[in-house]
């Protein structure tokens, strides 16, 4: 929650119009040279990707085309020093904003960062004096804000963004979301913007922002936010281990990544490696090719941030759908099936082989592994083997460090290839599925068209035994097995996975915190049973049915535990305290389902009240959503209207029991009900100084 606050977009009328001046050349220069060592300094004083982002904007200046570009627009077109630099990012920005490209597109908002902080050292008498000072929570609603300002801010009292124009792929919004800032994109500023002052909650999950709110909308985005808390920081805790499962079987969780800005926050969020490092976007939406030096950097950036964690290079999967104009492929009717990734690399050798420089290059500085796309026969990589030593030789031969050898594996995508895994095993050193393609080359289906998407699922008899044959044949020739599809960040879906016996699942970072921590709740062995009998159904709707049936073993946990009790808790009332006791049992893992259990919690409520007088209520279920029965206790710093004739509540004792448990939760409830009349146990519940004295009063006094 925040105050929703307005920040205008600045004009930079008054810099243009500074007239052309033979102080000019110095002016520009200096503003350089200082802009360099602000940077330098803000590099020495952050990291994760506070750092890598300004060591993006440090790169921009010291580009030869940025600054060569200003000097040719003041040389040959007479212009000021003030509408060089403007001309030239408006030139910049109109040629990115035009790129088809989402990444490239979003690069606007750094163009205009860095054009602007030259523009206020240059003249910072002109610098607007925007208020960017958050003394109170705030929503902060502007058309775009520049990483720079956000960099700027006072982040403990940043509670939001509403940012006209900013992408996914936007520096601002990685920053933001390094930061945990929610954000919401794309919503016209001037529809908000008459509402600047007042009070806001501001959803960014759900999408939802709440205008000056009531006390039930607050209240209910109040005990959300301490519960999202509460999730964060455990799954904060389960990321920075490394991933087993609940009976100690390995496997690595990596990250899926676009570019070397991504890899600390990858790495933040628990990613033991990067799984595939999708590096074709280095070649997209620009007029030539990227050379060896820029692919290096890019290469060594990633591997340095990774430390001795590994790195999946993809060689560059362009051509087909990925079109790239300077290599004048023509365009065909099928490009999914047409002339891409591998199938160009004989034609375009000098560009492999640049590529595969870089790399090589890069090697030397971390733990790189290469992998090759659209591979569909043998002599696909023994063409890719032959040009690799080729590289190695010129490597040596122009006394460049680089690394001597290194990991060779395919991406498995086409069907093909599942059939001669065991003649692959013999050339390369790993596989890893790329799930999304392979779906659709698997059943002729367009991923892409609506009137056949419906046929694209990945879970189904045909792909699961297709990826169990891969798994047990390079399993028995000592390979590993990864997956690095969309598929393989699906929650629903891990059991399925740990249980084919995969080595390693790539996914978006963001979700490797909960995946981490849903394996430690897995057992490998009846995973595996799982996924046997999920190769027997006949159809996808029996394994949906299957997973749906699946419970993970676990160990027992017990009625009354320190995780379920709360003393001191300011609740305004018994929709707040029921829905915060059904979220902590979602935290601490006791339900799958709060929601549904808090549903089930009401449905009893509203057949007849709780409240069973002195103060107390008894909220209690019986529920198909609990896995561990549950007893969960919240001691109120003041008494709520619990809406009883029986009084105000300021002791609630919720009961969760499992379906399964007959008539047990009768048995507690009366048990319970006994004790509360007896005024010394009231007294000692009221009485405890904390959590602790109440759980070992209760232990003490109930015995069931």
């Amino acid at each position: 929650m925040g105050t929703l606050t307005l920040l205008q977009s600045d004009s930079l009328d008054s810099y243009r119009a500074i007239p052309a001046s033979a102080q000019d050349i110095t002016r520009l220069e200096h503003s350089l040279a200082t802009l360099a060592e602000q940077l330098n300094q803000q590099l020495r004083e952050r990291d994760g990707e506070s750092k890598t982002i300004l060591s993006a904007h440090l790169s921009l200046i010291q580009d030869d085309e940025f600054a060569g570009n200003i000097r040719r627009l003041m040389a040959e077109q007479h212009q000021g020093l003030g509408a060089a630099i403007i001309n030239n990012m408006e030139q910049i920005c109109a040629k990115l904003s035009a790129s088809a490209s989402d990444y490239l597109r979003e690069r606007v908002s750094d163009i205009r960062d860095i054009s602007e902080q030259l523009l206020h050292i240059t003249w910072p008498e002109l610098k607007p004096r925007n208020n960017l000072v958050l003394e109170k929570p705030t929503i902060l609603v502007t058309e775009d804000l520049t990483p720079s300002q956000f960099l700027s801010l006072e982040l403990k009292n940043l509670a939001g963004m509403i940012l006209e124009k900013t992408g996914r792929t936007s520096h601002t919004l990685i920053l933001a979301r390094a930061s945990a800032i929610p954000v919401l994109s794309g919503l016209p500023l001037d529809a908000i913007a008459r509402y600047a002052g007042q009070p806001a909650v501001l959803d960014a999950q759900c999408g939802v922002l709440a205008i000056n709110p009531n006390d039930a909308v607050s209240g209910y985005y109040q005990v959300a936010q301490t519960l999202a808390d509460k999730r964060q920081q455990q799954q904060a805790q389960a990321a920075a281990q490394l991933a087993y499962s609940r009976d100690n079987k390995r496997i690595d969780i990596a990250a899926n990544i676009g570019t070397a800005l991504e890899a600390p926050g990858a790495f933040a969020n628990g990613a033991e490696g990067v799984g595939l490092f999708r590096t074709e976007m280095l070649y997209m939406d620009r007029d030539s090719a990227p050379d060896e030096q820029e692919q290096f950097e890019a290469y060594q950036q990633v591997l340095l941030a990774a430390g001795d964690k590994p790195i999946i290079f993809r060689t560059m999967d362009i051509g087909g759908d990925k079109s790239i104009p300077y290599l004048n492929i023509p365009q065909e009717e099928n490009p999914f099936l047409g002339y891409r990734a591998v199938r160009i690399y004989p034609e375009f050798t000098g560009l492999f082989r640049t590529q595969l420089r870089a790399i090589l290059r890069a090697a030397s500085f971390g733990n790189a592994q290469l992998m090759i796309p659209m591979v569909h026969s043998l002599d696909q990589i023994l063409w890719v083997k032959d040009e690799i030593q080729k590289t190695i030789v010129e490597l040596k031969r122009d006394g460049l460090r680089h690394a001597e050898t290194i990991p060779l594996g395919i991406m498995v995508e086409v069907p093909s290839v599942c059939y001669i895994i065991d003649h692959f095993c013999d050339e390369v050193d790993f596989f890893s599925i790329g799930s999304n393609d392979m779906t659709q080359y698997l059943y002729a289906v367009d991923r892409n068209n609506p009137r056949v998407s419906s046929l694209y699922n990945p879970i189904t008899p045909s792909f699961l035994r297709m990826l169990q044959q891969i798994v047990t044949t390079a399993h028995q020739r000592g390979k590993w097995v990864g997956i690095c599809g969309e598929l393989g960040g699906e929650s629903r879906y891990l059991p399925l996975l740990l249980g084919l016996g995969l080595d390693e699942l790539s996914m978006s970072s963001p979700r490797i915190p909960a995946v981490k921590s849903q394996l430690r709740q897995l057992d490998s062995e009846a995973c595996r049973e799982l996924a046997r009998q999920a190769c027997e159904c006949r159809s996808a709707q029996e394994i949906e049915a299957l997973l749906t049936a699946f419970t993970p073993e676990e160990d027992v946990r017990p009625l009354l535990a320190l995780e379920n009790i709360f003393v001191d808790q300011a609740f305004r009332n018994k929709e707040q305290a029921i829905q915060f006791l059904c979220g902590n049992l979602g935290v601490n893992g006791r339900t799958g389902h709060p929601f549904e259990l808090e549903e089930d919690v009401w449905q009893r409520e509203e057949i007849v009240t709780t409240g069973v007088g002195f103060g107390v209520a008894i909220p209690h279920t019986k529920s198909q959503w609990i896995r561990h029965s549950s007893i969960s206790i919240a001691r109120l710093v003041k008494p709520i209207d619990w809406q009883s004739e029986m009084g105000d509540v300021e002791l609630v004792i919720m009961l969760t029991l499992g379906a399964n448990e007959g008539m047990n939760h009768v048995k507690v409830f009366s048990q319970l009900a006994r004790k509360l009349v007896n005024k010394n146990f009231r007294q000692s519940l009221f009485a405890a100084q904390d959590a602790q004295s109440i759980l070992t009063l209760l232990e003490a006094e109930l015995t069931f």
